[in-house]
């Protein structure tokens, strides 16, 4: 029998803290709620699992084994938003210690090559209310939990506190609703978003992130490292737009890197920048497939049937999703690598070590500056190369998209909204335009392709104009951009 796959769900809760002699709340009154059903009373043992440094604590991420309960096995939740984790649930195995390697995956790009092992062993007594609506589905469960609980080498702690989770759709004004009633009863909102955080932050500071960086260049890519990592997982598990997501910020961590290089110590070669330009690429396969799968198959919908002809979908659209496929696991392949490991333990000693400067040197702080000269040059060098049929005009407009795109990542890090927001415009069109580029020169090809097996070519004719239409549209929308963020540049200075 092949093992059973993780589970997910997003659980919506709030904990509460109360003492020993606080009166459990009553839900009397409510419309919402219909009747309220004790279920039996629960012993749960639970053993966490982390790395030396407590990395999964510190990303507020927790993975334990439980057994007892309704849902003993072993528990990967992640942070995904206010009052909200996505709970990843697979089965106990064999062995105590054995950690799913499934699970380990979803957290690789934090775990990395370290180990995991027990931090934490929480034992807790649940008595657990649930709460009915009018039509007879459970809206939520009150828990009131008396908890044991000790850190590895730590001395044990004994507390209570409630928890209230939703059962339904996440609902904040019934969330709301009940939380009142607990309030009513004496209790306070929990200092501590997991029993886990409680016991770590007591045993030690461990498990408590670094402070922001300082600066605004070392916040901005801060905040991108950990939007890389938050990518990482949805890439893992195949998540729309995530390969696409990821891509996006590796390419604006190393845009930033590139404009402030003095301010990291990195030189023009740097093997960072080479490896962010590297996994960018990787990435890059499975995107660009996304993006032409969509594109195929938003303009044949699009088009009456009766000019779909032949196996165009299949050739188009099945054959891009294919390439995705194959592109996904690529992607997995190099970031399970050790390479992979390498590249993000540099990024965030990066942000958290700034290099000294040079004795008698001052480092000049991020404009956007060097960013807006190369948009104004790479836009000299497409008026030269005006015609659309010449053969440099199309890389010379990629290469203003390119740095419209620096300019954008570098505007925003410094605070200049406006420049940020006219240089996406131009991002955006001439992206719209390389699209078009990318997507015109894969049907001719495959135009070629179904002419040799003797399949009627019409329809890829008529893609190939409606992507040059596109094309036209971009760049006759361009010179009105460029005004217009020149004039953004002059007025922030």
């Amino acid at each position: 029998m092949a093992p059973k796959k993780p589970t997910r769900h997003t659980e919506v809760e709030r904990k509460f803290e109360v003492t020993e002699s606080t009166v459990a709340p009553s839900f009397a009154g409510l419309s919402a709620v219909a009747r309220v059903e004790r279920a039996p009373e629960q012993l749960l043992d639970a053993v966490y699992f982390d790395t030396p440094n407590r990395d999964l604590a510190a990303h507020r991420i927790t993975l334990r084994r439980r057994t007892g309960g309704t849902d003993a096995g072993w528990h990967l939740k992640l942070p995904a938003g206010p009052d909200a984790r996505t709970e990843v649930h697979s089965p106990l195995g064999l062995s105590e210690d054995a950690i799913p390697e499934e699970l380990r995956d979803i957290v690789l790009a934090i775990v990395r090559d370290k180990s995991l092992s027990p931090v934490a062993r929480i034992t807790n007594r649940r008595n657990i209310d649930v709460l009915y609506g009018q039509d007879g589905t459970a809206l939520a469960e009150f828990c009131d939990d008396q908890v044991t609980a000790a850190a590895e080498g730590g001395d044990e702690q004994q507390w209570r506190e409630w928890e209230l989770e939703l059962l339904t759709q996440p609902a904040p004004e019934l969330m709301d609703r009940l939380a009142n009633r607990l309030f009513d009863a004496g209790a306070a909102p929990a200092g501590h978003g997991s029993k886990l955080a409680r016991v770590l932050d007591t045993a030690s500071d461990a498990a408590k992130a670094p402070a922001a960086p300082a600066d605004p260049i070392h916040r901005a890519i801060a905040e991108q490292v950990d939007q890389l990592l938050v990518w990482d997982r949805a890439v893992r598990a195949d998540a729309y737009d995530s390969v696409h997501q990821m891509r996006v910020t590796t390419r604006k961590i190393r845009s930033l890197l590139q404009e402030s290089k003095d301010a990291f110590g990195l030189a023009d070669d740097g093997w960072i920048l080479d490896e962010l330009r590297t996994l960018a690429a990787v990435l890059g396969v499975a995107r660009d497939a996304e993006v032409l799968a969509e594109r195929y198959q938003r303009a044949l919908d699009a088009l009456p049937a009766g000019l779909v002809r032949g196996p165009v979908r299949e050739r188009l659209v099945d054959g891009a999703n294919r390439r995705y496929a194959a592109g996904w696991k690529r992607a997995l392949l190099a970031m399970r690598s050790q390479r992979y490991f390498h590249l993000l333990d540099a990024l965030e000693q990066l942000v958290v070590a700034e290099p000294p400067a040079e004795a008698g040197e001052e480092r000049s702080p991020l404009t956007i500056n060097s960013a807006y000269k190369r948009v104004r040059k790479a836009a000299k060098a497409a008026a030269e190369a005006a015609d659309p049929e010449h053969d440099d005009h199309d890389e010379a407009l990629h290469r203003i998209r390119k740095g419209a795109k620096r300019l954008r990542y570098t505007a925003a890090a410094t605070g200049d909204a406006k420049v940020s927001e006219r240089a996406k415009v131009i991002q955006t069109l001439l992206g719209d335009h390389q699209d078009s580029v990318v997507s015109r020169t894969h049907l001719s090809a495959q135009a070629e392709a179904a002419h040799t097996a003797g399949e009627d070519t019409f329809t890829y004719g008529l893609l190939y104009k409606l992507e040059d239409d596109i094309a036209q549209q971009s760049r006759a929308q361009l010179d009105d951009a460029l005004k217009r963020l020149d004039k953004a540049v002059h007025k922030s200075h």
